[in-house]
């Protein structure tokens, strides 16, 4: 049996994050809540269900820290993002900041694939551009 986790079970465990993150900005149910929640909904689906727990669970924690990452690079403040930029970007910064074995071309082309997905048209743009410019900072290294 094949234990490695697959490129495209990652993808759809960012995929369920963002949308149960984005559930959390509005119920502030517990994570451990909406993980179950997610898990019963989609347990037919083939997904990272360690990597989903690991993103749902920290990135409330860090909230705070993720956002003042960020906000140095917004065109805007914090609180005219909408929910899903917000929660994509989030998820990104996070991944750029502790989740060093992904390139970080990788987690800046998730974060694009997610709001071509999910946001608003050209929304995008935005998140390519805070996120160029937040890896330059958090992996000076790899830019």
């Amino acid at each position: 049996m094949n234990n490695k986790i697959s490129f495209a079970e990652r993808k759809r465990a960012r995929r369920y994050a963002l949308q149960a993150l984005y559930g959390w900005i509005f119920s502030q149910n517990a994570t451990g809540e909406i993980e179950a929640f997610v898990f019963e909904e989609h347990r037919e689906s083939i997904f990272d269900k360690e990597y989903f727990s690991v993103l749902l669970h920290n990135i409330p924690k860090q909230i705070h820290e993720l956002d003042a990452i960020m906000a140095p690079y917004l065109s805007r403040p914090l609180e005219d993002l909408g929910p899903i930029e917000l929660t994509i970007l989030r998820i990104a910064v996070y991944e750029l900041k502790e989740r060093l074995d992904i390139p970080y071309k990788v987690v800046i082309n998730e974060g694009l694939e997610l709001a071509k997905a999910f946001a608003s048209p050209d929304s995008y743009k935005f998140v390519n551009g805070v996120l160029d410019k937040v890896a330059k900072v958090i992996r000076p290294e790899n830019v």
